[in-house]
């Protein structure tokens, strides 16, 4: 009997346990919001961070409660934010698409110093171990992929002339590359831009041009002849107004050094030079 007693009173006790957690779990229910599983189906699911919130999940989470817009994602489609709005019962604004650019042509290979550095391929490493990082130039790509590897969308590599360029079809503008890069030469720009500049030179035109076969050497002309006052010189590097350019191609006519140039009639976002 007192085997039995002692089984029923587990019994009972059990039960008036798992009577509390039952209660407690409807009392003290947190309430899931269901449209943010609805609003992370929308999102690429890439968790690259770019939104400014921890994952995809965080993003879901904060366009749901109202802290966020609809297209907080940068790497969401139109249509996939389109989708996102609709979860919402609200209309989305039409954003202008951006994409990243890095802001170096790399000149010519006479300007990387490769013997100077052996180690890991990582433009953080290179630049704690040598200096400038192998290369001449103090503002040019280092070239060593570290962006490449934080591009969660495959859309930055190294080209030919050992600088990493942006594939403007594949790119979100999560700026995850811009974030990682210690050099600081990869910013936004419209995607829908016709003119680019690739340096980020700020040395005075001798010194640039002894480390640069291509570098911008601050001589006004483009800024000069610019007809809607577009393209300014600062700190010896010109500079592109995007909201005021025409797209009218004078200072790619005007530049001596043949740096500015139109990606879509060229092709190319900046030109394979030789070794001057």
């Amino acid at each position: 009997m007192n085997i039995f007693y002692a089984v029923l009173t587990l019994g009972v006790l059990g039960a008036v346990f798992s009577l509390i957690l039952a209660v407690a779990s409807k009392v003290f229910e947190v309430k899931a919001d269901p449209r943010v599983g609805m609003i992370l189906d929308c999102l690429p699911g890439a968790n690259c961070g770019g939104c400014g919130y921890p994952g995809c999940a965080g993003c879901a989470a904060a366009i749901a409660a109202g802290g966020a817009p609809v297209n907080a994602c940068p790497s969401c489609s139109g249509e996939q934010t389109s989708r996102i709005a609709a979860i919402m019962g609200v209309e989305v604004q039409a954003v202008e698409r951006r994409v990243a650019f890095v802001r170096c042509s790399g000149g010519s290979r006479a300007g990387h110093k490769f013997d100077k550095y052996v180690g890991i391929e990582d433009c953080v490493a290179a630049m704690k171990v040598a200096g400038n990082g192998t290369l001449d130039c103090a503002f040019g790509c280092l070239g060593r992929g570290t962006c490449v590897t934080a591009c969660k969308f495959d859309a930055i590599h190294i080209n030919e002339r050992g600088v990493a360029e942006v594939d403007r079809e594949k790119c979100t503008c999560c700026m995850q590359c811009a974030a990682v890069c210690p050099k600081k030469v990869i910013v936004s720009m419209p995607y829908a831009v016709d003119i680019v500049l690739p340096c980020a030179n700020k040395e005075t035109g001798a010194a640039a041009k002894s480390h640069c076969a291509i570098s911008c050497i601050g001589c006004k002309l483009c800024e000069k002849n610019c007809p809607a006052g577009a393209i300014t010189v600062k700190k010896n590097v010109a500079v592109i107004d995007y909201d005021k350019c025409t797209s009218c191609g004078t200072c790619v006519a005007k530049c001596p050094r043949k740096l500015i140039v139109d990606i879509h009639a060229n092709g190319k976002v900046a030109p394979v030079v030789q070794q001057q």
